[in-house]
């Protein structure tokens, strides 16, 4: 079911992460070719507080997938609440401050990004002033917009996801075409063109969250600080990947303002905005990877999480290895499309098709580094964070650009992205040898011998059909008699698996879907646990026994008769997942 999963949540993952791309996409053909290369230099240097709203935007949202993961597989339900009450209340008081902060000190700001001094002769300075105004007043729905997209996905609403994103991109198209032909209102429109289409994708979004079944509900009580500092300390890594994109923009912008002035900013800026395009793919991927890894870690499920980094690592190589032939391909039309100077298309068109060699192994690093986001690896995460996104790619630049000039700084992205997947892999290697492990694909799942159930402690099935599920009975008895387990016992556990299994066939495999239940029981310690999932409709079996504890005794036997033999029974529902956990 893992890989099943993974491509469900891939397409609208990917498709959410081109929320803030598609906006910055259709800006950049719009400004380079209707407004000319002084706007685009000046668009291009706003990127840097762009980035600063999308790390605040992107810091939360992880926090979220991280936090509620936590709260959902251990059906803790005030604290989804809770971590929902927090992230709105803090992501809206962010925007509101950071608009503030822009509005007030924007002159010195866009001095700052390298605008220059305001004058009659530096018309930079104004067209970057101009877009900043603009953009600042979409703020609150730009980062509104990027921490609902992880409750979307954790609650199954996938479809209302791709909805807000068409229409985003369609009104910013539409809104930018008016401003080019009719309005006239130059950077200050396209960077308010943004700002209305952010504010279409939060309207068609929030919806969501007032419908009675939302599991989401704002609980202002459940505001706590220390909850706060929780949801902070999960997303601290995100924050610190954005943080190093934003110095990473900001030091290239200065080397390439020095290597080759306004033409090399825009056409790092056309790149970037191409670039972020094709990262998408690759964060989308990752995306998936942490909301898995944070709900398979804190479900102890070491089976899952090996099996997490295998198929995130075969996606990640596939697809974005499909995204490096097509860009290399389509660069020179893709380039067109925002200026018909033929010294800026020579100088993108091979700065793009240099970049997008880099596009795998970053997206081998973005996907490890949200893998170990997940499991509680903070600091590693952070390590690659630093070294992707800055240090190493900076230093890689910098050092190629002494000998191939602008030509070196878009090659310091494809050596930096090599660079840190060496550190990883040497990370890996050293900590395989120190434990006397093999040096292997499981290696790079970082899981600590102690983790979970030993593989010899665990039986696991997939099933389809109800003979399957009597197969997976019989095979489970089996499994547990072999481990000692005693014949009582063991026979509850089988009896679970055959009473629940059919029941979620009989009920949940009607619709005419293609379903599947994933059956895992596992001996730690002095209990047995039983965990069925399963992809039918929601169906929480806990809650509807206490609905109907007090109905005619002959009535719903096989779940009466489950519920009672447990030690405990917990039931969650996450990224549209039954998840039945039965502890014996």
């Amino acid at each position: 079911m893992i890989k099943k999963l993974f491509r469900q949540m891939l397409a609208t993952q990917i498709i959410s992460a081109m929320t803030v791309v598609l906006c910055m996409l259709i800006d950049s053909i719009m400004i380079f070719r209707f407004l000319g290369v002084d706007s685009m230099t000046a668009y291009g240097l706003t990127t840097p507080i762009l980035l600063v709203f999308a790390a605040f935007g992107s810091m939360i949202s992880a926090g979220i997938q991280v936090m509620c993961g936590k709260t959902m597989a251990s059906g803790d339900q005030k604290g989804t609440n809770a971590c929902f009450t927090i992230s709105v209340t803090v992501a809206s008081a962010i925007a509101l401050i950071g608009t503030v902060i822009v509005i007030v000190f924007s002159d010195p700001i866009c001095t700052l990004l390298g605008a220059g001094e305001p004058g009659p002769h530096n018309p930079v300075f104004g067209l970057t002033k101009d877009y900043l105004r603009g953009f600042i007043i979409g703020a609150p729905a730009f980062i509104l917009s990027q921490i609902m997209v992880p409750y979307m996905q954790l609650s199954g609403n996938r479809a209302r996801l791709v909805a807000a994103v068409i229409a985003m991109t369609v009104g910013d198209i539409a809104m930018d075409l008016l401003n080019a032909f009719v309005i006239r209102w130059g950077t200050f429109g396209m960077g308010l063109a943004s700002s209305v289409s952010y504010y279409i994708a939060f309207v068609i979004g929030i919806g969501v969250f007032f419908r009675k079944d939302c599991v989401f509900k704002f609980r202002f009580q459940l505001f706590s600080w220390k909850r706060c500092h929780q949801l902070f300390y999960e997303g601290i890594p995100t924050l610190i990947n954005q943080i190093s994109l934003v110095l990473l923009t900001f030091s290239l912008n200065k080397l390439l303002l020095t290597l080759g002035g306004n033409l090399a900013v825009a056409s790092y800026s056309l790149i970037s905005t191409i670039g972020n395009l094709c990262y998408s793919f690759s964060s989308g991927t990752a995306a998936v990877a942490l909301t898995l890894a944070t709900i398979f870690y804190t479900d102890t499920d070491k089976t899952s999480l090996r099996q997490l980094v295998k198929t995130m690592s075969v996606y990640a190589v596939v697809i974005c290895g499909i995204v490096t032939l097509v860009m290399q391909a389509a660069a020179k039309p893709l380039v067109m499309l925002f200026t018909d100077q033929q010294e800026a298309i020579d100088m993108a068109v091979r700065g793009l098709r240099i970049f997008t060699l880099s596009l795998v192994p970053c997206a081998l690093n973005t996907c490890l580094k949200n893998y170990y986001q997940g499991i509680a690896r903070v600091k590693l995460s952070m390590v690659i964070s630093v070294c992707q996104n800055f240090l190493l790619t900076a230093l890689a630049a910098y050092v190629l650009s002494l000998f191939l000039k602008v030509n070196g700084v878009w090659s310091g992205y494809l050596a930096g992205e090599l660079l840190t997947l060496t550190v990883i892999t040497v990370i890996v290697l050293f900590r395989s040898r120190k434990s006397g492990a093999a040096f292997n694909a499981d290696a790079y799942s970082m899981l600590p011998e102690s983790f979970g159930a030993k593989d010899s402690d665990c039986f696991e099935c997939s099933v389809t059909s109800m003979d399957d599920i009597v197969s997976a009975s019989q095979s489970a008895l089996d499994f547990c008699l072999e481990k000692k387990l005693p014949s009582k016992l063991s026979m509850i556990i089988a009896l679970s698996i055959e009473e629940m299994g059919n029941n979620i066939v009989k009920h949940g495999f009607n619709d005419g879907k293609p379903h599947m239940i994933d059956i895992r029981v596992a001996l730690v310690d002095d209990a047995s646990i039983l965990r069925i999932r399963d992809n039918c409709k929601r169906f929480d079996p806990v809650k509807y026994m206490e609905m109907h504890n007090n109905d005619d005794p002959s009535k719903h036997i096989g779940i009466r008769m489950i519920m009672s033999l447990v030690k405990n029974a917990n039931y969650v529902n996450s990224l549209g997942l039954n998840n039945l956990t039965l502890t014996l």
